[in-house]
């Protein structure tokens, strides 16, 4: 049986759902990383958010996650990571993410994305119908469908897959501090606050008025 177009953006929706409840859902205020991931630069304090344009969650933290982003000092890197638990559909907008970035598109395209999926309930699950949407926001075709269908895109996801499988990552949104700490919290507000603890706690040992790492 196929799905209508509706129906299958349904579907795709309600298994975000199903399978997006926010990491930090807890009362904890964070979990170590067994074992400790490593970071790009030991310089910067990495925070790290895994989700997915699927994810309805996801699609609620994003304002905020932006606004806090945005007040970091410039010792914090946040690096976003799409993540697909396996799932085709998540697949596709895990690669319209790096595409995107790629193309200079993410900054002005990303809350977009989150508004056409679960507001607008448009199909962005599929290749045609993503890059048809692309296109009419003004991403180059020949670009956009060249860089989708690229190795190197498909190799970020698959890394992505990797990096949320070591970080033992079991819903989005996720975060994670400079590969050591699984943030907790009992709403994006108090989760956000947690990750500003973290972060204060990895500056402290990296300069060495921290506690001594073991």
């Amino acid at each position: 049986m196929k799905f209508s177009r509706r129906a299958f953006v349904a579907a795709a929706v309600a298994f975000g759902a199903a399978v997006s409840l926010p990491s930090f859902a807890q009362n904890a205020p964070y979990t170590a990383i067994v074992p400790v991931q490593p970071t790009e630069d030991a310089a910067k304090v990495e925070v790290v958010e895994f989700f997915s344009y699927g994810c309805p969650h996801c699609a609620d933290f994003n304002p905020l996650l932006t606004s806090w982003v945005a007040k970091q000092q410039g010792d914090v890197v946040v690096k976003k990571v799409p993540i697909t638990f396996g799932r085709a559909a998540w697949a596709n907008i895990a690669k319209l993410y790096y595409t995107l970035e790629i193309t200079g598109d993410l900054h002005r395209l990303e809350s977009d994305v989150f508004k056409a999926i679960h507001v607008e309930r448009q199909n962005l699950f599929e290749e045609k119908a993503l890059t048809e949407w692309a296109v009419k926001k003004g991403v180059d075709a020949k670009k956009f469908t060249e860089t989708f269908n690229s190795f190197g895109v498909m190799s970020k996801v698959k890394r992505g897959d990797q990096m949320a499988q070591a970080y033992k990552i079991q819903g989005v949104p996720a975060l994670a501090v400079d590969g050591k700490y699984l943030v907790g919290g009992k709403d994006f507000n108090d989760t956000l606050a947690i990750t500003d603890s973290l972060i204060a706690k990895v500056r402290g040992e990296k300069s060495g008025k921290g506690p001594a790492k073991k």
